[in-house]
């Protein structure tokens, strides 16, 4: 079976998002990663307008830089330091962005031209309609 590469990318995207606000706690990132089986928080404004996203690995990464106690109290210490900081404050601004009729193939161009696995999609208004990971196309060839 061929896969049409023509294909609009509204047909593969997740569109059941969880997002955080940019003046969410840190916290909340570290919440969202523990209770849900995600990778990407897109981040949105009132109006659901990206702002930003925030990845797990380079949330593991800041997570690591603050792990400065090697005490019992640990996760107490971590904690504070996530409420002390905002989303907005460890985001990525400068997203590469998709539209929801751009084709299957202008997402594995974009995701073969750089080193990130989502790609946020968002209509005409920068409203955030859904996410397009490198999985969903690896699911979509090899289904």
């Amino acid at each position: 079976m061929e896969i049409d590469m023509t294909r609009p990318v509204r047909d593969l995207m997740a569109k059941d998002l969880i997002v955080l606000g940019p003046y969410e706690p840190v916290s909340a990132v570290a919440d969202a990663f523990k209770r849900h089986d995600i990778h990407h928080l897109p981040v949105v404004d009132e109006e659901g307008r990206l702002e930003g996203m925030v990845s797990k690995s380079d949330f593991l990464k800041i997570s690591h830089g603050f792990t400065l106690f090697h005490t019992d109290n640990r996760e107490e210490y971590d904690r504070a330091l996530y409420e002390s900081l905002l989303v907005k404050d460890i985001m990525t601004r400068n997203l590469a962005v998709i539209a929801p009729e751009d084709s299957v193939r202008k997402a594995a161009d974009i995701f073969r031209e750089n080193l990130f696995h989502a790609l946020p999609v968002v209509n005409g208004s920068g409203k955030l309609v859904g996410i397009l990971t490198t999985y969903d196309l690896l699911t979509y060839a090899y289904r």
